[in-house]
Parts: structure tokens; C-alpha cells; sequence
């Protein structure tokens, strides 16, 4: 039900905007500003709930009338703030909900709106998924704007690699329909630096087979002094291993689960993701190493439906507290840095913070560096530290964390940075997310769809 009060005309939109308009005041106001990131509070001038691309065009004609910031906002996981907007204009896409399934064509069309989880949902039925966000309220348009690495990608590539087709409401109020076919340049910008270009009102995404039920869980053990043998051997392990045998490692604290004994609630301990995507009658043959490495902790490798597989980590990530993130591309796992990756694990303060490694590799590197604007595929992992706590007081100290953490895994980085995941939205941050020469092409691009550059509210790439 629609609860706001604010006329669209009242505030100049054109006579034929049928989406609503909200201002401070508005019943709506707060919930339709806010992010998951509590960090971020910023109030903008007026937000927009379009109902389709003609009300998304006439809200980017109305701010650039205006001379308003434009910010647009889909899942609002944005952990850097550039779905939020202070006294401009913000464009929430959450109105424009749908997913439709084409098993023959072998896609699914996801309207601007949607979430992972829903369409999950949605290629669930037929036995489908795209690779996609890791928690299931993450948007699929900033997600696979800025690349998407996803449980999936090892064997099917980022999610950007699997956009077939965009439409896309330009700076110029242009909708324009891209392909790799009708637009291959703005197609190879829209997988990893999207956001930059325009809105995008739909997205065609690939399709790919999976079994009813995946063999996949957490393995957990004790963060203790044996822990960085455990580690080792899972990379040994792993760095042989099949591209279907997907993996991360997470530092945590016991959360206050049924599986967790009450005394070992709030202890630190190293946990092993594990998601086969092979044949199912080779899943215990081909999870038996990992478990055999963690046999001396808790077993929760089971037989699960891909969407409990999107929600392994979903309790880490609730909205409204406060985040600080990173995503650093590494070149390995030396035993130095895995050394110091556990026992900066013992120092985690919230019970929501976690210290995540994911193995990269397979499909993600075997597409070209130059095919995408989504870069740094040769990266065998991915360090991505995740502070998320609730009191103000606490952030010092859980942003010092994140520091050591990014430190401590500062010999094996490549350099590059996973923009998604980043805090950062400076020149040097972005350049760093796509290297020097494809930021130069971006901003070539740029200069093309957004010479004044409407769509700054990202990980920005100034026109050339």
C-alpha cells in the first residue's frame, strides 16, 4: 500500500510521472532513504519510486533540470554509499519487481528492481540459477554492474559475464536496448562499471543447470593453534581441485545457533565453506578431503537446495548496522599471511564480523582480462574482510580491524580492488578496480553516454 503523501506534480515532476514521489516529512521518507549500511545517513531532497522506464527518464531529465546529485538505488548493499544521496535526487528501483524464466531460450529477463532471492525463486522452479549475490536481499542490477562474484562463478563466470542484454535509460533520456551485437562497446562497459552509464531497467542473464538438491555447508573448527595447518591444507587441497569444488574460508565467532555448544557461543573459529557443483554422485567423494582436514570440528556439509546455498551467510548480514568492508584481489595464500589471517581472526569484536577468503580461479580467469571491464581475473583468491556491528562506540575499533586485516594480506595482493566490496570512491579506488588502461577506455565511454557526468553517485570514472 502506497503511504505517501506527496503529489508528484507538487514537486515539478511532468504531468505524466506515474511512479511516487517522497519528501522529508512523508511517511515513507526514512525506509525509502535508508541502506544496509548504518554508516551511512544521508537525506536527500526528494526520492522517486518509478513504476517503469519512461518515469526512470523523466526522473533523470527532472535532476539534471534541477542541477540535482543523482543516486540510484536498487538492494542498497552498496557498503561505499552510492545508492544513497545527500539533498539530491534518489531514484529507488524497489517498485520494479519481476523475473521471467525463458528455459528455451535459456535466460531470465529480471526487471531494475529485483533481488537475489527472488530471483532465485524464481529460476529455482526450473532447475536454473545465474550465478549471483552471496545474500539474498542484494540487488541483481549494482550487483552485476560492478562484476558479481558469486557461489556459481568458478563454474560459470561473474554475473556480468553472464549479461546478455541491458536496457538502459541514458544521461540524455535515451532507452537504449544493448547487446553485444547492437552496442559492443557499452555492453563491455556495462559488465563491471555499469552504474557509470545510465539505469538499467532490465537485465537478460544466462541460465545454467543445476541438481535439485547441492552438497554444500560449512565445515567449522576451533580457531586455535592448530588452526593455521587446517588452513594450509585446505589451500593445498583446493589449489588442486576441481573448478566444481567452490570454497571460502571465513574467520568468525560462534554464533548462538543449535549446532553451537553452548560454551563455544563467541569463540573464534575458522569455517570452510563448501559448495560441489559436479555430478551429485561424486559430491561425498569429492567433499571427503575437506572433511577429513576439519574432522576435529563441526560437520554441516549436507544436502541443500541452491537457495539455502544463497543464505549460508544471510545471519551475518542484517540491515540497519553499521559496515566497513573490503575486497583485495591475491595472488596466493603464502603460509605467512595464513598465519597471520587466523590469529588476526581471534581478534574479531562483533559477533557479526567475519573475515572471508574466497577461492577465485576456473571460469572467472579463463574469460580474457580485456572482454569485461570487471577485471583482475587471473586472482587466485579474494580477501574480504566484513565488519558489521551495532554500537557506534564499537567503530574504531572494528574499522582498526579491517585495517590489520587488509594489512596482513598486503604481501600476497595483487593490487587490484574489488569495487563491490570497497569503501572507497576516490580516483586512485576506482583506477585500482579496473587498472590504468581500462579506465582510460572507460572514460572514453563515459564521455560518450555522460559527458557531465549525471551518474556520479558509484565507484566514478570521470569523463574523458
Amino acid at each position: 500500500m502506497n503511504t505517501t503523501t506527496t503529489s508528484p506534480s507538487d514537486v515539478g515532476l511532468p504531468e505524466g510521472f506515474t511512479g511516487a514521489a517522497i519528501r522529508p516529512g512523508d511517511p515513507d521518507y526514512d525506509e525509502a532513504r535508508s541502506v544496509y549500511n548504518a554508516m551511512i545517513d544521508r537525506r536527500p531532497q526528494l526520492v522517486v519510486r518509478p513504476r517503469g522506464a519512461a518515469d526512470i527518464r523523466d526522473a533523470v531529465a527532472f535532476a539534471r533540470q534541477q542541477r540535482l546529485p543523482l543516486a540510484v538505488k536498487c538492494g542498497g548493499h552498496s557498503v561505499a554509499g552510492t545508492s544513497a544521496v545527500e539533498g539530491g535526487l534518489l531514484i529507488d528501483l524497489s517498485s520494479l519487481k519481476g523475473v521471467h524464466v525463458d528455459p528455451e531460450r535459456g535466460t531470465a529477463i529480471a526487471n531494475a528492481g529485483a533481488l537475489w532471492g527472488e530471483y532465485d525463486r524464481e529460476t529455482e522452479i526450473f532447475g536454473l540459477a545465474t550465478p549471483g549475490g552471496r545474500v539474498t536481499t542484494t540487488g541483481v542490477g549494482g550487483f552485476c554492474l560492478g562484476g558479481g562474484y558469486g557461489w556459481l562463478s568458478t563454474k560459470h563466470g561473474l554475473t556480468c559475464d553472464n549479461l546478455v542484454a541491458a536496457d538502459i535509460v541514458t544521461a540524455s533520456g535515451h532507452l537504449l536496448h544493448v547487446t553485444e551485437d547492437t552496442n559492443p562497446e557499452l555492453m563491455w562497459g556495462l559488465r563491471g562499471a555499469g552504474a557509470n552509464f545510465g539505469v538499467v531497467t532490465s537485465y537478460e542473464l544466462k541460465l545454467h543447470a543445476l541438481p535439485p538438491l547441492l552438497m554444500a555447508g560449512m565445515l567449522i573448527v576451533p580457531n586455535d593453534d592448530e588452526a593455521a595447518d587446517v588452513v594450509r591444507a585446505y589451500r593445498d587441497h583446493v589449489e588442486s581441485g576441481p573448478d566444481d569444488l567452490v570454497t571460502a574460508l571465513a574467520t568468525v565467532l560462534a554464533p548462538p545457533a543449535d549446532f553451537v555448544p553452548p560454551e563455544v557461543v563467541g569463540q573464534p573459529m575458522v569455517g570452510i565453506v563448501v559448495v560441489w557443483l559436479g555430478d551429485p554422485a561424486e559430491a561425498e567423494a569429492a567433499v571427503a578431503p575437506l572433511r577429513r582436514i576439519a574432522e576435529r570440528g563441526m560437520d554441516l556439509v549436507q544436502p541443500m537446495p541452491y537457495t539455502a546455498v544463497q543464505a549460508l551467510l544471510e545471519g551475518f548480514n542484517p540491515k540497519g548496522f553499521l559496515n566497513y568492508h573490503r575486497g583485495r584481489h591475491l595472488r596466493a595464500l603464502p603460509d605467512a599471511v595464513i598465519d597471520d589471517y587466523v590469529a588476526i581472526g581471534r581478534e574479531i569484536g562483533s559477533p557479526l564480523t567475519q573475515g572471508v577468503v574466497f577461492r577465485h580461479g576456473g571460469a572467472i580467469a579463463a574469460v580474457p582480462e580485456d572482454a569485461t571491464a570487471a577485471g583482475n581475473r587471473s586472482a587466485a583468491y579474494m580477501a574480504h574482510p566484513i565488519a558489521c556491528w551495532a554500537d557506534p562506540a564499537d567503530t574504531d575499533r572494528e574499522r582498526r580491524w579491517v585495517d590489520r586485516f587488509t594489512e596482513a594480506f598486503a604481501p600476497a595482493a595483487t593490487g587490484g580492488y574489488y569495487l563491490n566490496f570497497e569503501p572507497g570512491t576516490t580516483e586512485t579506488d576506482v583506477r585500482a578496480g579496473f587498472g590504468d588502461a581500462k579506465y582510460e577506455r572507460l572514460a572514453g565511454l563515459k564521455e560518450e553516454y555522460d559527458p557531465e557526468n549525471v551518474f556520479s553517485s558509484n565507484h566514478n570514472v570521470m569523463p574523458g
